[in-house]
Order: structure tokens, then C-alpha cells, then sequence
């Protein structure tokens, strides 16, 4: 079992910036990749940001040049910093890994990006 716990969203206006996290509760030393997903109303849920164990990132193309994922296997901990924000934007965003190919996700931040 993992336990993960997100927080950093809120309400912002375009153009700045949130840094959300994401703690989990056991080592994520061996966790191979770690990932944010986002769901806007009325919308599927999608990829956002993965990093690997080796620290290798993939971004959706929507923000790619504008977030940046990173880990601290010291802390459990993954983040998103997520800058130039759009309204667009606006969505509950999700931490997400496997371990022992068993899914687990967080409860979700609310980010909401004002125009």
C-alpha cells in the first residue's frame, strides 16, 4: 500500500506560477516512474508530466517549455512547477505511480488558473 498526498494548488492568475507536491509514504527509491495527470470538468483525465527513476522527464506537448517534474527520493516526494499558467490550465491534478504494477493515486490538488 501507498498513500500519496498532493498539495501546492490554488488559485492563480494567467501567467503565474504554482509548484504543487506530491508525498508519498514509503520509499520511492524503487518506484521506476512517477507521474501528474490532470481532469478538467467534463474532460478524461490525461498525462501531464512522468520521471523516471533515472530522472528522465516526458511532458504533454500542451506544456511542455512551461512545467517541469523532478523528484526527491531522499524526501518521497515528486513535484511539478508549473510556470506561464493558462486558463486552460484549470483542472484537479493527480500524482500517480506503480508499484508492484499496482496503480495508486493521490486525492488530487485543485489548480485554478484565472484569466
Amino acid at each position: 500500500q501507498v498513500q500519496l498526498v498532493e498539495s501546492g494548488g490554488g488559485l492563480v492568475q494567467a501567467g503565474g506560477s504554482l509548484r504543487l507536491s506530491c508525498a508519498a509514504s514509503r520509499s520511492i527509491f524503487s518506484i521506476n516512474t512517477m507521474d501528474w495527470y490532470r481532469q478538467a470538468p467534463g474532460k478524461q483525465r490525461e498525462l501531464v508530466a512522468t520521471i523516471t527513476s533515472g530522472g528522465s522527464t516526458n511532458y504533454a506537448d500542451s506544456v511542455k517549455g512551461r512545467f517541469t517534474i523532478s523528484r526527491d527520493n531522499a524526501k518521497n516526494t515528486v513535484y511539478l512547477q508549473m510556470n506561464s499558467l493558462k486558463p486552460e490550465y484549470t483542472a484537479v491534478y493527480y500524482c500517480h505511480l506503480k508499484a508492484n504494477w499496482v496503480p495508486y493515486w493521490g486525492q488530487g490538488t485543485q489548480v485554478t488558473v484565472s484569466s
